[in-house]
């Protein structure tokens, strides 16, 4: 259902397609990247779903002492996120490369949690791994938009969200079948997590290929200068300032799970499970959300995305106790990350030139990443300060203001617009 697109007959034609058919709407090349996705998360999650519990309940961990690791995740591989997009633009092929070498970094360090007991060790395994993060996310958006057609790209990382997340929603269950089963629990999440990004990384050799076939051949090698003024471009300066305002006001998934699960007396057993239901929502709305994103507009749905979100705060910091008020708010968390993850990508893809995808990805990105960097360490203290219910207050007026801020930094042009010459 999503290799062609049903509803127009002047789909334009693909380098490389046969004259009488109609371009794929999402290629191979958006498949076999989302199959990758898809197993790494899987590994990611089993990690990141025991973590919080990990180093605040068995390591003693302060909330500013996991805001602090929880920064680290998000933002040590922001700047190397650049150094990747501008490495993987530099000649045919390269994204891939990079790619691979961002998903070996991360999978070589899964072991590494075996031998880290401390939480300086911890920190510096999690800065390792983010560090391959950084290295190959950009590079595989820019293959996700060098192999689409412009009108599909909202689809097109829509299907790649969605596989994303469906590794999303079977780590914490994997994580949460080892805790059960295995007598030294969070050891055993570790080994396996392992195990299962070196598939991911073999995947990635054998079924991706180095150039994506619609991609066009660049006309030279861009520079480092040639990367940083990008900025320059009204569109993708407005969408990376609008980025970073965002991100400062989104708190972290671990912090939002760990006040569910205070607020709400959850067992400390099921708190794996809790990502389950923002990846749920996540995997169902990701597609139908990406192609709403191609037809009204992908900067809208962004922005819509972020009023979902805040919605959720209000939820968490009403006076229920209700059972169905943890899969509500779980529910609000998926939208928003349906209506926003890959719908950035894809409205990145569309201001900057083909030749420079890997570097326009790196810079919203990285933006965006710093930005969240920067509102785990101020969440963080001020859980320390003021307890977590007046923090997450506070991160709601502010996310109030960001997004009214952003709504009158970035003008949502038509879809049509969103595509680079």
């Amino acid at each position: 259902m999503y290799l062609a697109d049903s509803r127009s007959s002047k789909a334009a034609v693909a380098p490389g397609t046969r004259p009488g058919r109609r371009a794929a709407a999402v290629p191979g090349t958006v498949l076999a990247l989302g199959a990758v996705s898809l197993i790494t998360d899987v590994s990611s999650e089993m990690v990141s779903a025991v973590l919080p519990l990990y180093v605040v309940a068995g390591l003693g961990l302060s909330p500013l002492g996991f805001g602090l690791l929880d920064g680290i995740n998000n933002g040590v591989g922001a700047l190397v996120r650049l150094v990747g997009g501008h490495a993987a633009d530099r000649g045919p092929g390269r994204h891939k490369t990079v790619a691979g070498i961002g998903y070996a970094l991360s999978a070589a360090c899964k072991p590494l949690l075996l031998l880290a007991h401390t939480v300086p060790l911890i920190g510096a395994v999690l800065a390792v791994d983010r560090t391959g993060k950084g290295l190959r996310t950009a590079p595989r958006d820019a293959l996700i938009s060098l192999a689409t057609e412009p009108e599909h790209r909202g689809r097109a990382f829509g299907v790649h969200r969605a596989m994303d997340t469906t590794g999303a929603l079977l780590g914490p269950l994997a994580a949460f079948a080892v805790l059960r089963a295995a007598v030294d629990g969070y050891d055993a999440v570790f080994a396996v997590s392992a195990c299962v990004a070196a598939i991911g990384v073999l995947v990635l050799v054998l079924f991706v290929p180095a150039r994506p076939a619609v991609a066009p051949a660049p006309e030279r090698r861009p520079s480092a200068r040639d990367a940083i003024a990008l900025l320059r471009l009204p569109g993708l300066r407005r969408l990376t300032l609008a980025a970073v305002l965002l991100g400062l006001t989104t708190v972290s998934d671990a912090f939002l799970y760990l006040l569910l699960q205070r607020r709400l007396d959850v067992p400390a057993h099921l708190f794996p499970l809790l990502p389950l239901g923002t990846a749920a929502a996540f995997l169902l709305l990701a597609v139908p959300f990406g192609a709403l994103a191609d037809r009204l507009g992908r900067r809208r749905l962004f922005l819509a995305g972020h009023l979902v979100l805040l919605a959720g705060y209000a939820l968490v910091l009403a006076p229920l106790r209700q059972g169905w008020v943890v899969p509500a708010v779980l529910l609000l968390h998926g939208c928003f990350y349906a209506a926003t993850d890959g719908v950035l990508a894809a409205a990145t893809a569309g201001t900057v030139p083909a030749g420079q995808q890997g570097a326009g990805q790196a810079l919203v990105g990285t933006g965006q990443a710093l930005g969240r960097f920067g509102c785990s360490l101020a969440f963080g203290a001020a859980w320390s300060l003021w307890g977590g219910h007046t923090a997450l207050a506070a991160a709601a007026v502010c996310l109030a203001v960001a997004a009214c801020a952003a709504t009158a930094l970035i003008r949502d042009p038509r879809p049509a617009e969103e595509q680079p010459a």
